[in-house]
């Protein structure tokens, strides 16, 4: 393997690991700090609400560049890899894994996610305490499917780390 080949693949893989350490690190934070310390200093469902969708705002761009990365990464080494140069192509399992966190992302990020914001500024503003009641329930009616989104996402996320580190395994050539 030449010299810029083998440099290509370094800056691949470690793009691929960067991008798979924003994605699921980043919700775990936003899951296991974030959260209860919004909900336990700002003590207010709407300041906190707020600040929590602005949070995931952002986390949903890391997304998206995530997913640019690990694309690419991983269409750079099955296209050199079918040429014949000795890289490591992505396996079918690894395209199913990213296929599918691609397709759920998207639904989130373009679909449930903006809605659920609308519903949530609606609650936010709506006057009276039955107006609110159920402009919250709509919200919430919405606002379970992208938490378990979310966290299916966070389980593919892993399982394709799990798929990378033994493709890397195998390809040091340590048995099962």
């Amino acid at each position: 393997m030449s010299r810029v080949v083998r440099g290509i693949l370094i800056v691949c893989l470690t793009l691929e690991c960067t991008a798979l350490g924003v994605w699921t690190g980043g919700l775990i934070v936003l899951i296991a700090a974030v959260i209860p310390a919004v909900f336990n200093t700002f003590g207010g469902q709407d300041a906190g609400g707020l600040f929590l969708t602005r949070s995931f705002d952002g986390y949903n761009r890391l997304v998206l560049a995530a997913l640019a990365f690990l694309a690419a990464g991983a269409g750079w080494r099955t296209w050199v890899g079918r040429r014949g140069v000795p890289v490591p192509p992505a396996s079918r399992s690894e395209w199913a894994l990213f296929g599918a966190m691609a397709v759920i992302a998207a639904v989130i990020v373009f679909g449930l996610h903006p809605k659920a914001t609308t519903l949530q500024a609606e609650a936010f503003a709506a006057q009276g305490e039955e107006a609110r009641k159920a402009a919250f329930a709509a919200f919430f009616r919405l606002h379970w499917p992208i938490r378990f989104l979310y966290l299916l996402n966070l389980g593919l996320g892993i399982a394709l780390i799990a798929v990378k580190v033994r493709s890397w395994i195998q390809h040091q050539g340590v048995a099962r």
